[in-house]
């Protein structure tokens, strides 16, 4: 049980099996959701505690993968998978670009020049390029998404299976940057002592800007699924009212770790689609959660459980490692 509880490949696999199964349980429309909302999520919560970036642009990021997703089927073609393709390329082109000037940025001036960035999207999407967005009236395309072979994304069965396949594949590849390679490594130590990791040898500039780059560009992977799932994208998507919400979500599930992001965008949906029923400001309850959540220690959910789990399944391993021994030593003298 402790092997399994400390191998991370084994806890994505569970996990994300019991993810799947949930649909049969909740609403397929909620869980399809809360997987594209912890994708997008998933990309703030590793600037934020494996870099030390705290990001208010994120929708700006989203946004950028979604319109050119939107903009390739509204204007030019009808194949979905060709549509993800073109977000997610052009969320890179833009996250090369301005990433090689955010991150020579630090602390609340990155964090400002990202809330600037999603106030200047937000103009261009609604005012600028209103006649090629239509602002507030958004672009339409469901009708224009051609079925696929294999996975349909014509269908939302379709969207469900090829969001979750994605978010599997989401989850490897941030497993192993955040604990297998040198690199998520060497993000963890620019947050920690920056000036140390330089004194080593290590070119910090290209650090945080692949780490900037791959973030965010997993952000307008989540955009593109976004655009996909509802046919249509608007201004609002960029909307810098929304720019605290990724943020909330990584500290609430907990910000660095890996299924903070799953975790607080699950709670997140959940108020959002039950307490609205009941009050006008849902927000207020995520609000109070993430206060009580940061004071009980600053981890997030995910941050406190795995601790406490960890001494659980020690003291357990030990209590089992202290009867054995006993057994060994009366058959002994036996």
């Amino acid at each position: 049980m402790k092997r399994l509880f400390n191998n991370n490949l084994s806890k994505i696999l569970i996990i994300f099996t019991i993810l799947y199964l949930l649909k049969y349980v909740l609403p397929q429309s909620f869980m399809l959701e809360v997987i594209i909302l912890s994708i997008y999520t998933m990309g703030c919560s590793f600037l934020i505690g494996r870099v030390g970036f705290v990001s208010f642009g994120q929708p700006a990021y989203l946004a950028i993968g979604a319109y050119g997703t939107a903009f390739y089927l509204y204007y030019f073609g009808t194949n979905p998978f060709v549509a993800i393709l073109v977000g997610i390329l052009l969320g890179l082109i833009i996250n090369i670009i301005t990433g090689a000037f955010f991150i020579r940025l630090n602390s609340s001036y990155y964090t400002l020049c990202n809330q600037a960035f999603c106030v200047v999207n937000f103009f261009i999407f609604q005012k600028a390029l209103v006649k090629y967005t239509h602002g507030d009236n958004g672009l339409w395309f469901l009708s224009r998404i051609d079925p696929t072979p294999v996975i349909d994304l014509s269908r939302t069965e379709g969207v469900f299976i090829f969001a979750f396949l994605v978010a599997v594949g989401v989850w490897l590849l941030f497993n192993y940057l955040m604990n297998h390679s040198v690199f998520g490594a060497t993000c963890l130590c620019v947050k920690c002592n920056e000036e140390k990791l330089r004194f080593l040898g290590y070119n910090v500039f290209n650090i945080k800007w692949l780490a900037f780059i791959i973030a965010n560009t997993i952000t307008s992977l989540a955009g593109a699924l976004y655009s996909l799932y509802f046919g249509f994208v608007s201004a609002g998507i960029t909307a810098p009212s929304k720019a605290i919400e990724p943020v909330a979500i990584s500290m609430l599930g907990g910000a660095g770790t890996l299924f903070g992001p799953l975790v607080g965008s699950f709670i997140f949906i959940g108020l959002k689609d039950i307490a609205s029923q009941v009050i006008s400001y849902w927000e207020l309850l995520v609000g109070l959660m993430l206060i009580i959540v940061m004071l009980a220690g600053e981890k997030g959910i995910v941050g406190s459980l795995e601790g406490f789990l960890s001494k659980l399944i020690n003291k357990h391993g030990n209590n089992e490692g202290l009867q054995a021994t006993n057994i060994e030593g009366e058959v002994g003298s036996e």
